[in-house]
């Protein structure tokens, strides 16, 4: 199921509906945090990760487990959710969720940049970072994908669409690695 086409036929559609309905409502930020703190269970919840996408666990099972994971969230992302469970979708997702946000930034023009440091950037860093990228690609807003990795020894990698900027220690030894040689 990790073909690209099948993902984007039922990924893409479903995202593109609930935007849809989150721009008739005036509720695509809203949704856009839903989907946001869903992907954060997903990935730091691999168990239900697990039951979400298991065929030998009942419908009703997997509804009622996310109705109270999102209490408290707008009845009609609810209903979606429970739109994924009847119709055997639910293990998209998290699919659903990253085209879902995508579509949101490319409605407020804002950009998604992974940045990889070596330790967690403070705020005030996460901000430099956030005029860097604006600079960089004239966005209005930039949401931040933030990674730590300590083999870059110290410093950052943002990677903004195709664009990568290396300002890791790892990656100047590296450079100069390949001039002395």
């Amino acid at each position: 199921m990790k073909d690209s086409a099948v993902m984007a036929e039922i990924v893409e559609p479903y995202a593109e509906a609930l935007m849809s309905v989150a721009q008739a409502h005036n509720l695509a930020e809203a949704f856009g945090n839903d989907m946001r703190d869903l992907l954060n269970l997903l990935e730091n919840s691999p168990e239900l990760r697990d039951f979400l996408a298991s065929p030998l666990i009942a419908a009703e099972n997997k509804k009622a487990v996310l109705e109270q994971i999102v209490s408290g969230v707008n009845p009609l992302m609810v209903n979606f959710l429970r739109l994924l469970v009847d119709r055997r979708r639910i293990l998209f997702l998290e699919g659903i969720a990253k085209h879902y946000l995508a579509l949101l930034r490319k409605l407020n023009q804002a950009v998604l940049a992974e940045v990889i440091s070596a330790v967690a950037l403070s705020e005030e860093q996460q901000n430099a970072v956030r005029e860097k990228v604006i600079a960089m690609t004239g966005a209005r807003s930039v949401d931040l994908d933030l990674k730590t990795d300590p083999d870059l020894i110290g410093g950052v990698i943002i990677k903004v669409g195709s664009q990568i900027v290396d300002a890791s220690l790892r990656g100047q030894l590296r450079r100069i690695s390949l001039r002395l040689s």
